[in-house]
């Protein structure tokens, strides 16, 4: 769950150092766009493909961003942020996590980073244009600044005409390949105010598992 949130956390990060300079207009300009947007609601698949290792694995989530909070959906499992605490509902394991999150913590991956781009850590530049059922992808290609990364690169595909993320793939030094791609991308939808509010009288039978 970790490394597809981390995967998701990727996926529409803005950055502050690069070399070059057409990459860096055209990522700020989606992430301009992105930010102007009251709420949005991304439905994606996910696959995770590893050829010497024989691993595939492929599924579909749903995640809806309103600010800093977020409802994510994939694997069966649900988060919630509400702005301030972190609930990661198992109904597996029919176990609640509660936690907090700092924003400011480098270390916290979470999917409203999606929407603010790639901060620090990566040099960038312009990669491919491909032609995706007529639709024009621009790739921006990213290396990771720190050597000891397990990240070899990251491609981001960018729709040239609607400025949207069109999927993301990510390189690992192990030879794993990962693919997010998204299937839908709604914007400035109408949504409950409680979606992003953890209910407990829902998951009374739950084991509640509170961390510091």
């Amino acid at each position: 769950m970790k490394k597809l949130v981390f995967i998701l956390s990727l996926f529409i990060y803005a950055f502050s150092f690069g070399q070059d300079n057409n990459a860096k207009s055209l990522l700020d300009e989606v992430s301009q766009k992105a930010k102007s947007y009251e709420n949005i609601s991304i439905d994606f698949k996910y696959v995770l493909d590893n050829a010497s290792e024989n691993i595939k694995q492929e599924t579909r989530g749903d995640v809806v961003m309103q600010g800093n909070k977020y409802r994510l959906n994939i694997l069966g499992a649900t988060r919630i942020f509400d702005g301030k605490t972190l609930y990661s509902i198992s109904p597996d394991d029919e176990e609640v996590t509660i936690s907090n999150e700092n924003p400011d913590d480098e270390s916290s991956i979470t999917p409203s980073k999606m929407l603010t781009f790639y901060e620090d850590g990566y040099s960038y530049k312009m990669d491919i244009i491909q032609d995706v059922k007529g639709r024009k992808i621009q790739y921006v290609k990213l290396t990771p600044i720190d050597s000891n990364s397990e990240i070899k690169n990251v491609l981001l595909g960018i729709d040239a005409q609607t400025k949207h993320v069109y999927n993301l793939i990510e390189v690992g030094k192990n030879g794993t390949k990962t693919t997010l791609t998204v299937n839908s991308f709604k914007t400035n939808e109408p949504i409950s105010k409680s979606l992003f509010t953890f209910d407990k009288n829902k998951f009374k039978d739950y084991y509640i598992n509170k961390l510091d």
